[in-house]
């Protein structure tokens, strides 16, 4: 069947109109659900029925008032190149800022409101995903799932599986589009489909209000398996300990499916891991302290950044509320160090570029910069 590509309307879809089309994931009721695929895979075949350069070029005329964005570089971390990696891709993690929240709760007080409509973001977060066209696409606060990324990303090649808070905020908006969640788009082209799970993340056993889509995937190039997560721990401050118990959740939740398909004799290699999303959580963080020293073995991709490697960037989100200006860092790309090599990092914009109103703004939609990774499997010995 061909995939048709639905208009980019905006609209109030309500929440149940949402949830009764036949794609429609319902709210996961317990700590681990699985979740049926939303596209089926024919016999491996891989159906694209749109163009994404003319997709891009509609998107770009659609903003052709509005002020330049950002000029990002992507800078080379292995210049030279290795002979002993394999299979290259993208990776990009991104919370593009829920449309409910951002017209109705987070009260960004120097953000005119036209710059928060619909009708010019999603044509600005389309823009910036075909301009990067990763091959792995991790998003938060997604509350237009169903009527603009599903339909439009599928008609690009992408598959994708999308989780739902179960008390989502959006929901205490007027006119809202529905819950927000994570999504999880891959490339069809270049991955095939294993497994998925979404997780709603408990702290102490106790279910809580965050959630996790995690996808197993195998390269289509070499048939190395990596289980990609994307998910989204609990805001503010005074929650530190939440975070961190939820972040113990998704590490013990992908430990054992990692062990699961690491041990299946039909996988010729071990499993891959990467995890993208916004922890909410600064770097001093326990569970930043966690996903660091887990077992596991992972390390943030964008330490390569830092001279030395070490340091996460000063800022992944920049805005202005009423409680004052926050500058921090707290979007990840966690990846297995002893698998994947990190080949290129796409920098983030300067203070100087992202202009005094900081995020969002008429020329960036969200409050948080995208993370964009290019990576590379290593080479296993034999």
């Amino acid at each position: 069947m061909e995939t048709m590509v639905c208009p980019m309307g905006g609209g109030a879809t309500r929440l149940y109109s949402a949830l009764n089309r036949p794609q429609a994931l319902p709210a996961p009721q317990s700590s681990t659900a699985l979740d049926p695929a939303f596209c089926k895979e024919h016999k491996g075949a891989v159906v694209r029925s749109s163009d994404p350069d003319e997709l891009l070029r509609q998107c770009e005329d659609a903003l052709r008032d509005r002020p330049p964005r950002f000029h990002r570089k992507l800078i080379h971390i292995n210049k030279d190149g290795d002979s002993a990696s394999s299979g290259h891709f993208r990776v990009m993690q991104w919370n593009i800022l829920a449309q409910a929240l951002g017209e109705g709760m987070d009260s960004f007080v120097q953000c005119p409101l036209e710059a928060l409509s619909w009708s010019q973001r999603k044509y600005l977060i389309l823009e910036e995903i075909l301009t990067h066209r990763p091959h792995i696409l991790c998003l938060q606060e997604v509350d237009h799932y169903f009527d603009t990324f599903q339909p439009v990303l599928a008609g690009l090649g992408y598959c994708s599986h999308f989780c739902p808070k179960p008390w989502s905020p959006c929901l205490d908006v007027e006119g809202n589009n529905g819950p927000d969640g994570c999504a999880l788009f891959y490339d069809q082209a270049e991955f095939e489909l294993l497994d998925n799970v979404n997780l709603r993340l408990s702290a102490m056993r106790i279910p809580t209000n965050q959630v996790a889509v995690v996808t197993m995937l195998r390269s289509r190039r070499n048939n190395r398996c990596v289980c990609v997560a994307a998910t989204h721990l609990k805001a503010r401050a005074g929650w530190e300990w939440l975070r961190s118990a939820q972040g113990s959740d998704l590490l013990r939740h992908l430990q054992s499916l990692v062990q699961r398909h690491g041990t299946d004799p039909s996988q010729a290699q071990d499993v891959t891991l990467l995890v993208c999303g916004d922890f909410n959580a600064v770097p001093s963080e326990e569970v930043y302290r966690r996903f660091n020293d887990s077992p596991l073995g992972l390390d943030s991709a964008y330490k390569k950044l830092s001279q030395d490697g070490t340091s996460e960037p000063q800022y992944t989100t920049w805005k202005i509320r009423p409680s004052g200006e926050c500058c921090s860092t707290l979007d990840y790309i966690w990846y297995t160090k002893d698998s994947l090599r990190v080949e290129a990092v796409l920098d983030l914009p300067t203070e100087e570029q992202i202009g005094p109103n900081r995020l969002p703004s008429f020329n960036y939609p969200s409050d948080h910069l995208s993370l964009v990774c290019d990576f590379s499997f290593k080479e296993t010995e034999q």
